[in-house]
């Protein structure tokens, strides 16, 4: 589960800073899309993780 924590927090911190690039570093709009998606997918697939994490927390494996 450790394991799991460790991966979400990444997700979390890069979700973070492509949605930093896309607000103030993105030099056009097409970037910006880009890295505002990114960002998105990013916080997206944490959710999963968190989900995933719940549900070992609720049904731990024998």
């Amino acid at each position: 589960m450790h394991d799991m924590q460790t991966h979400l927090e990444k997700l979390l911190t890069e979700a973070e800073e492509c949605a930093l690039i896309s607000r103030r570093h993105a030099s056009d709009q097409s970037k910006k899309e880009l890295f505002a998606d990114l960002s998105s997918t990013l916080l997206r697939l944490a959710t999963k993780v968190e989900v995933a994490i719940e549900e070992r927390r609720v049904a731990p494996s024998r």
